[in-house]
C-alpha cells in the first residue's frame, strides 16, 4: 500500500563509484531513499556478521521508512542490545505491535520510557500502550458486512485504491509496470479503468487510463473523481529523475469539451517538498480531502480539507484536528453524505498497521473515532474504502495474508439476514346488541384506525357484515374509532403486542396473521334513559365510592367520544324514607356524580344533575332487597345533540 506512495523525501541520488565499500554504497542508497537497495547491500554484511550495528540500524530504518516496519523487529532487537535509547526501543515496540506481538511490544514501549523525560515523547509512548489495550475490546462497526478478495481482478503486484464514476471502475496497479521503484524494489504503478456496474466489474477489459497518459518511471497512485465526472485528481511522484519534483504531489486533469487536459500540479500542494496524496471529494464536490505531511500537523501524515474557490482551485488546506489526526499517520479520507468521515490510520487503536476507521458524532454532538472491526481490518494495511452503495456495498484495499499479490482489492457487502415479514390483517366488526341478546351487524359505520402517534392509519365504511379490514404492524398499539348517525361513537384501544409470532422463530419469509375485534355501538335516542350499572353509595351518603368511579369513567369516555351530546345524569332512591329526604339525597348523589365527571375534564355545561327521589320507581310495591335495589339506580339520557 503506502510503500507505493508513502515515502520520506528522496534526497539527491549520489553517484556511486565502483571502488566504494559496501558500507559507503549502502549509506548512499539509504540517504537517497533507495531503501530496498540499501537493505540488499547491508544484508550482505549481515550474512557475515549478524550483530553488525551499522547494518542492523540501516536495515531496520529502511524497513520502517518504506512502511514495512513489521519486518524491522529482528534488526531493532540487535540495535537495542548495543545502542539502547528511546528511538530504538520505541521503533522496536512499533514493529512488534505491527506483528501483533502485543506483550513484547508493551515491554519495548515501557523500556523506551526509561530513556526520556520529555513529556511529549512519554505521552506518545503511553498512547501506543493504551491503543494496544483498547484494541482488545473493538466491536465490529457493521457486524454483518462480509469482505471478499476480488481474485479475478488482482495480480501478483499491487492493486489498490479503487473508485467508480459513471459506470467506470478506476484503480491503481503495478501491472504493465515501467520500471522498479528502488525504495521498495517493487514495480512502479499506473492508473487503470474498466467498465463496471456496482460490484460487477469487467475484469477482461482493463486498460490504462484513457483520459490522459500514464507517465513512465514514477508512481501514479490514489485518485479521486469529482461527482460531475469532470475533474480527476491523483497522486504522482517517486520519480528517479533529479529534474522531477522531489516529493509526491497532487495533480489535476479537467474535462474541456473534447477531452481531459494534461495533468497539472495543484496549488493546494503549496510546497513541492511536502508530501500530498490520497485525495477524495465531498459528495457535492465543493471540498477536497487529502493527506499531507506539511508542517504544523499532529504527526507523520495528517488529513486536511480544502474548499473550492470561485476560480475552480481549492483554497488553503485546513487540518482536520487532533480527534482525527494522531502522532501516527492518517490517510485515505472518504467523506459520506451523512457527515461521517472514513479513513485509514495507524495511530488510533487497531489491529496492527493501517486500519479503517470512521469519525462520527455521538448523541451529545462530540466527534468520536471508531475502528471498523475485524471483519474489515487485519494486522496488515487496510485502507482506501470506497462505497458504491453507502453503507452496504463497496471496496477496500489490503495487503493482508492470503491475498493474490501485494496490495489487493477487496469488495464488501452487507449480508444482514433479511428479516422475516409478518403481515397482520385486522378485521374490525361493528355490531349492536338486540333486546333478545343477539348480535346484529351495523353496515355503513365509519371505522377509523389511528397509530400510537395519533396519526390516521386508515379508515373505511363497514360492509353488510359490519366489517372493515386493515393491514397493521406487529408489536404496535392502535386506537379504533367507530361512528354512525343514530349511535354513540366509541373509541377502543387495540394492540398487536403478544399476538403475533416471534420473527426469529419463523421459517417462511412471509407469514400472514389475521386478528378479529368487535366494537359494539349503542343507539343514541333522545330522552331515552340508560342505567349505569354498579353505581352504589354508602347508606345515607352522597360521596362517590371507588367502585362507582369505574362505571363513571365509562361515561366520561362516552362523553369524550361524543363531544356533541349533552346529558342529564339522574339519581333515584327506593321508597323506604320520606319523599323529601329521598329527593334531597338523590339530588346530592346526582350532583356528586356530575362533579366527578367534570373533574375528569368534561365541560360542566354538558351535564345536568337531577335527583328524582322515589318519584320514578320501577317496582312500585317493592318488598325484597333485590327489588329495592332495582329502584335505587343512576341513569343518564341524552337531552341535546349539537350540530
Amino acid at each position: 500500500m503506502r510503500k507505493h506512495f508513502f515515502w520520506i523525501s528522496s534526497l539527491i541520488l549520489l553517484g556511486l563509484g565502483s571502488c566504494k565499500s559496501l558500507v559507503e554504497k549502502g549509506d548512499n542508497q539509504f540517504l537517497s531513499g533507495q531503501y530496498q537497495y540499501a537493505i540488499s547491500t547491508f544484508g550482505q554484511i549481515l550474512q557475515e556478521d549478524s550483530t553488525n550495528l551499522k547494518a542492523n540500524q540501516v536495515v531496520a530504518e529502511s524497513y520502517r521508512l518504506s512502511n514495512r516496519i513489521e519486518k524491522a523487529a529482528p534488526y531493532y532487537k540487535q540495535v537495542v542490545e548495543q545502542e539502547p535509547d528511546f528511538n530504538n526501543f520505541f521503533f522496536l515496540g512499533q514493529s512488534l505491535k505491527a506483528q501483533q506481538n502485543n506483550q513484547a511490544a508493551v515491554e519495548a514501549f515501557e523500556k523506551a520510557k526509561t530513556y526520556t523525560s520529555d513529556e511529549a515523547l512519554l505521552a506518545r509512548v503511553q498512547r501506543e500502550i493504551e491503543s494496544i489495550k483498547l484494541a482488545e475490546g473493538i466491536a465490529n462497526y457493521w457486524p454483518n458486512h462480509v469482505l471478499v478478495n476480488f481474485k479475478e481482478l488482482n495480480t501478483p503486484g499491487a492493486d489498490y485504491a479503487p473508485v467508480t464514476s459513471e459506470n467506470f471502475f478506476y484503480f491503481t496497479s503495478a501491472r504493465q509496470a515501467s520500471g522498479i521503484y528502488p525504495a521498495t524494489g517493487t514495480p512502479y504503478t499506473k492508473l487503470f479503468r474498466t467498465r463496471a456496474e456496482g460490484l460487477r466489474v469487467d475484469v477482461g477489459a482493463v486498460q490504462t487510463l484513457p483520459e490522459f497518459k500514464n507517465e513512465e518511471g514514477l508512481n501514479q497512485a490514489a485518485m479521486a473523481i469529482s461527482p460531475d465526472g469532470n475533474t480527476i485528481i491523483y497522486a504522482r511522484g517517486n520519480s528517479n529523475s533529479s529534474k522531477d519534483l522531489p516529493e509526491v504531489a497532487l495533480f489535476a486533469s479537467y474535462f474541456r469539451g473534447a477531452g481531459f487536459t494534461q495533468p497539472i500540479w495543484m496549488p493546494v500542494n503549496e510546497d513541492e517538498n511536502w508530501w500530498n496524496s490520497t485525495p477524495a471529494f465531498s459528495s457535492d464536490g465543493a471540498e477536497l480531502y487529502f493527506a499531507s505531511n506539511r508542517p504544523g500537523g499532529y504527526g507523520g501524515i495528517d488529513l486536511y480539507k480544502a474548499t473550492k474557490l470561485a476560480n475552480g482551485d481549492f483554497g488553503n488546506a485546513v487540518n482536520l484536528g487532533p480527534t482525527i489526526n494522531t502522532p501516527g499517520n492518517e490517510l485515505f479520507p472518504r467523506p459520506t453524505p451523512d457527515g461521517k468521515l472514513f479513513f485509514a490510520s495507524d495511530g488510533h487503536p487497531g489491529y496492527g498497521k493501517l486500519d479503517l476507521f470512521v469519525a462520527e458524532k455521538n448523541d451529545s454532538g462530540a466527534q468520536v473515532i471508531k475502528n471498523l472491526g475485524q471483519n474489515f481490518n487485519s494486522k496488515d494495511d487496510d485502507f482506501g474504502i470506497f462505497f458504491t452503495e453507502y453503507p452496504k456495498v463497496g471496496f477496500i484495499s489490503s495487503n493482508r495474508e492470503g491475498g493474490v499479490g501485494d496490495d489487493d482489492i477487496y469488495f464488501f457487502e452487507d449480508k444482514t439476514p433479511k428479516p422475516k415479514i409478518v403481515n397482520v390483517l385486522l378485521n374490525v366488526f361493528a355490531k349492536e346488541k338486540k333486546d333478545n341478546g343477539t348480535d346484529a351487524a351495523i353496515s355503513q359505520a365509519r371505522i377509523v384506525l389511528y397509530g400510537s402517534d395519533n396519526k390516521q392509519q386508515g379508515g373505511d365504511f363497514s360492509n353488510t357484515n359490519g366489517r372493515v379490514r386493515f393491514t397493521i404492524a406487529p408489536e404496535s398499539d392502535y386506537t379504533i374509532i367507530a361512528s354512525k348517525n343514530g349511535y354513540f361513537s366509541k373509541s377502543v384501544p387495540f394492540t398487536t403486542k403478544g399476538k403475533t409470532p416471534d420473527p426469529a422463530s419463523l421459517i417462511q419469509e412471509v407469514t400472514n396473521v389475521t386478528l378479529d375485534t368487535t366494537i359494539y355501538l349503542d343507539q343514541l335516542i333522545l330522552e331515552k334513559a340508560i342505567v349505569l350499572e354498579n353505581i352504589y353509595y354508602d347508606l345515607d351518603k352522597a360521596e362517590i365510592r371507588s367502585d362507582a368511579e369505574v362505571e363513571l369513567d365509562k361515561l366520561v369516555k362516552l362523553l369524550q367520544d361524543n363531544p356533541s351530546i349533552r346529558i342529564e345524569l339522574s339519581s333515584h332512591t327506593d321508597a323506604r324514607s320520606s319523599d323529601a329526604y329521598n329527593l334531597d339525597l338523590s339530588q346530592r348523589r346526582a350532583q356528586s356524580a356530575v362533579d366527578y365527571i367534570v373533574s375528569k375534564g368534561i365541560s360542566a355545561d354538558r351535564l345536568v344533575a337531577k335527583g328524582y327521589g322515589e318519584s320514578q320507581l320501577i317496582i312500585k310495591d317493592a318488598q325484597t332487597e333485590e327489588e329495592h335495589q332495582v329502584n335505587r339506580r343512576t341513569e343518564f339520557k341524552v337531552i341535546e345533540i349539537k350540530e
